[in-house]
Formats: C-alpha cells, sequence, structure tokens
C-alpha cells in the first residue's frame, strides 16, 4: 500500500491556534485531455449523511459534467459509481461496505466499471485501510480535503489503469469556484465554514472534516447573490457549527452579523444548520426575531438532560443552561419550532441519568426529534469509555424516548390544524403520488392536493390533520385565485 495516501489519526487531530486558513480560488483547472475523459461515460453519485456531504456530492456531481461524463438515475447503467459516506455511526458505514459487497456483480458484468468511495467514511484511518485490504472492487478513494484532485485521481484509473487511493488528514483549506451541480431549483445548500474544534468525545466529524475554518463574508454573500438572482427561494446556511462562524476569522465579524447580511439580500427564506447550544448568542436570537425572512425554525441539539453526561460529552454547557437558551428561543421568535438530537445509552449511562434526559423532552415538547443508541466511533475518548449498560437495556430506553418524542411531535402537530401556512412546494409526495408536498416556514412537511401549485412555487395551505411525523392540508391560494 505503500503507492496509496491513507489518512493519518495523529495529523487528523492537530489544532495550532497560529494556523491561518489557506484560501484557494478556482483549483479545478481541467487540461484538455481531462476535459473529454468521460465523453461517452455515464456517472451515478450515491450520497449518504449530512447537508455537507450533499453539498460536496453536488460539487463531485459539478467536477464529472466538465470532464464529459453524464448522470443516470439508474446506477445499473453507471461507467463510474461514486458512495459519498457519511461516518457518524456505524450503521451509516455498515450501508457502505453491504453497498460494496452488493456492487461486485456490477463490476464482473462489466470490468471497466469504475467504483470510488469518498466523504467521512473514506477519512476515518481503520475504515480506509478496510476499504483498501478487504474491497479490491473499489478503485478510487479520496476524502474531504481533496475533492479538487478528482480529475487526476481519474486520470489516473483511466489512463493508467491504477487504482487511486489518496485520502488526506490535515487541518484543511477552503477551496472557492468549485464547479457544481445544484441537486435543486429552488433550495440551496451554501456552506459558510467546514471542520469543527469541539471535539465532543462521541463524535467523530472534528478527524474527518479537520480545523473550524470559515469562508470570508463577501463569498458567502456573492454566492447567495447569484442564487437569488437565478431564481432561488430558500438558502440554508450550512457548516458543523454555524454558530462559531467567524471566530477563527479574527475579523470581529459573527454568524449573527452574517444572518442579517444575508436576509437584506432578499432571498424569500432563509435557513441554517447546525447549531451548537454553547454558541448560540443573543445577536442571532435577535435576528431570528426580527427578520421576516429568517425561518422560525431552530435545530438544537441536546444529546443529554443529564449534567455528568453532557461533561462526558464534552458538550460545554449544562441542562440548566440548555433550557435557559431553550427559553429565550421561543419566548422572542414568534412561532418557532424546535428540533433537537439525542443520543440514547452513552457508556455507563444510569436509569436516572436517562430520566433527566426524558424530563427535558417533556419541558421542551420538541416539535421534532432525531434519536440514536451510542454508537462508539474509532479513535474518540467516547469508544474507549467502560460501558456497563447492555445493548437489550438502550434498545428499551431508545424505543421509550421515541414514543414519548412521537406523542409531542403528534400535539405540536395537532396544533396547526385549522391554521394557514405559507409552504414551499418541493414537488411530488414521496409517499403518495397524487399529492404534492412541501415545507412550512417551521420546517413541518406538508402533504396537499393541488392542481395549480408548481415546484418553487410558495403558496397557502390550511392545515386539515397533523399527524406525527407530517402534515396534510388544502391549498387554498386555489380558491382565493378563483374568487378574484
Amino acid at each position: 500500500m505503500s503507492e496509496f495516501r491513507l489518512p493519518d489519526e495523529k495529523q487528523a487531530r492537530i489544532r495550532s491556534s497560529s494556523f491561518r486558513t489557506e484560501i484557494v480560488r478556482d483549483p479545478v483547472v481541467l487540461s484538455e485531455e481531462q476535459k473529454i475523459l468521460g465523453n461517452g461515460l455515464n456517472y451515478f453519485v450515491s450520497t449518504y449523511g449530512c447537508q455537507a456531504n450533499v453539498r460536496d456530492g453536488e460539487v463531485i456531481c459539478g467536477i464529472l459534467e466538465q470532464m464529459g461524463f453524464k448522470a443516470v438515475e439508474d446506477m445499473a447503467l453507471a461507467d463510474l459509481i461514486i458512495l459519498n459516506t457519511c461516518a457518524i455511526r456505524e450503521n451509516a458505514e455498515n450501508k457502505v461496505v453491504g453497498e460494496l459487497g452488493f456492487l461486485q456483480a456490477y463490476k464482473r458484468r462489466n470490468p471497466r466499471l469504475i467504483i470510488g468511495v469518498c466523504g467521512c467514511m473514506a477519512q476515518e484511518p481503520q475504515m480506509a485501510r478496510r476499504i483498501v485490504e478487504k474491497h479490491p472492487v473499489v478503485d478510487l478513494m479520496f476524502g474531504t480535503h481533496n475533492i479538487h484532485r478528482l480529475p487526476a485521481l481519474l486520470q489516473n484509473i483511466i489512463v493508467n489503469d491504477q487504482r487511486s487511493i489518496e485520502v488526506l488528514s490535515q487541518q484543511g483549506s477552503i477551496f472557492e469556484g468549485m464547479p457544481t451541480i445544484r441537486s435543486s431549483r429552488h433550495k440551496a445548500f451554501v456552506n459558510i465554514m467546514d471542520g469543527c474544534d469541539k471535539f465532543c468525545t462521541y463524535c467523530i466529524v472534528p478527524y474527518t472534516r479537520g480545523q473550524q475554518r470559515s469562508r470570508l463574508k463577501e463569498d458567502v454573500l456573492k454566492e447567495c447573490r447569484q442564487l437569488i438572482d437565478a431564481g432561488y427561494k430558500e438558502i440554508t446556511l450550512i457548516g458543523q457549527n454555524v454558530n462559531a462562524y467567524g471566530k477563527d476569522l479574527k475579523m470581529g465579524y459573527d454568524f449573527a452579523g452574517l444572518l442579517n447580511e444575508v436576509a437584506d439580500l432578499g432571498i424569500a427564506r432563509l435557513r441554517f444548520t447546525t447549531s451548537h447550544p454553547w454558541d448560540f448568542t443573543d445577536e442571532m436570537i435577535n435576528a431570528i426575531a426580527s427578520r421576516e425572512n429568517i425561518m422560525p425554525f431552530i435545530h438544537l441539539p441536546l444529546q443529554s438532560g443529564n449534567d455528568e453526561i453532557l461533561k462526558r460529552m464534552g458538550r460545554r454547557y449544562t441542562r440548566e443552561q440548555y433550557l435557559d437558551l431553550y427559553d429565550r428561543i421561543v419566548s422572542r421568535v414568534s412561532d418557532v419550532a424546535v428540533s433537537t438530537d439525542i443520543i440514547v445509552g452513552f457508556p455507563n449511562e444510569t436509569r436516572q441519568q436517562f430520566e433527566d434526559t426524558l424530563s427535558v423532552v417533556d419541558y421542551c415538547k420538541y416539535d421534532n426529534a432525531y434519536s440514536f443508541i451510542f454508537s462508539p466511533r474509532e479513535s474518540t475518548p467516547a469508544a474507549r469509555m467502560e460501558d456497563n449498560v447492555s445493548l437489550q437495556e438502550k434498545k428499551e430506553r431508545l424505543a421509550e424516548l421515541n414514543g414519548r418524542l412521537g406523542e409531542y411531535s403528534k400535539m405540536r402537530n395537532k396544533q396547526c390544524e385549522g391554521k394557514v401556512y405559507d409552504v414551499l412546494v418541493d414537488g411530488v409526495s414521496k409517499t403518495d403520488s397524487s399529492v404534492m408536498s412541501g415545507y412550512t416556514r417551521q420546517q413541518k412537511l406538508v402533504n396537499f392536493r393541488s392542481e395549480k401549485a408548481r415546484v418553487g412555487d410558495i403558496i397557502n395551505v390550511r392545515i386539515t390533520e397533523g399527524m406525527k411525523n407530517s402534515l396534510n392540508g388544502i391549498d387554498v391560494s386555489e380558491k382565493r385565485a378563483e374568487n378574484e
């Protein structure tokens, strides 16, 4: 494996106060050979995980199409298949490993098929070695730091008939002007930063994404203006911890200031994710409360309602501080909806500590929540912690928690019945092709019947039924238009 570049755990941990992010502009410059390398070839990119991975997938597609590749919706028709992976939980990794086993049959039918793995899973040293050694079906592997190197890596495979394995562990750079193919024509993700310096003891992201580094405000605003000029209705500012935006720039500029300036550009809907309670400021709350086009929806991860567990998680806030922040948000942001993340069964979590989490759920009555059993990630401190709680007990606690969360989600949605909400139309419902679907300002999924609504429209929908995970409604915009 000496010719391969694999990630290094020690390098991934490095954080330096003197580190200054390199900004690389227009890093993808294709040679004449690379511009035609994909002519006559089809590609398929399968993305797992968070919004950052989705954004990376859009860039990968942009690069491939500049090289002449054409996208196909059927993986079986592809000459190049790239799995853009997530590493946040073991289940996500298992899905990718299973997919690699499935793709072996494709490779047998088409020996020239190129199979690639990229993203966060590739940045894990143990997993990267496992893929190289156990899955020779993989021809291509790259990480989160060198997507711009994709043309050269593919050239090595196609021209030289060699595997290209190049995954870097480093603090990271900012790449501006990357090619992109947006996955939607009316909603867009705009990454404002990458990396994370929080090092929560259970989380692999600081190792897979590098040191926290923010884009310059001017570059973020330029991208947002371009999206607005292209007709986009909704922008979501994304990062591993958007609340910490600007701290590394040391220019006296923060996320609240960026929120206000993007809102001033006139985008119809502005969202952001993900927030860490530690960095959530009153200035951010004021921006959300005072701007009509900043959506009243906040994802506020709790993880645990017990102070001892929070401390061992490295979360940097207490139960009391979290609830104080929650109270300030709901008291000042009109009609706000709040969602959360919760981990069940952190090493040695007692029943009483779990009850503390349930009590926070009872207090906040979240609109939505993502709950998981603790998944040990190799190289993280939590993976080395002693744990005397059985998997069966953890499963029972998760079921109890999900039951409680489901009750409150349904209660919140029931409170929407009879009310009229602005809904941004996404298209046909994924579960019923006879109805349309979209999201309210509070990020609640609505399924509704409509003969006139088009994708990208913002329409008025009266809610007829609130369920646990979604709302049903009718398009009252049509009736008003007919009356006019």
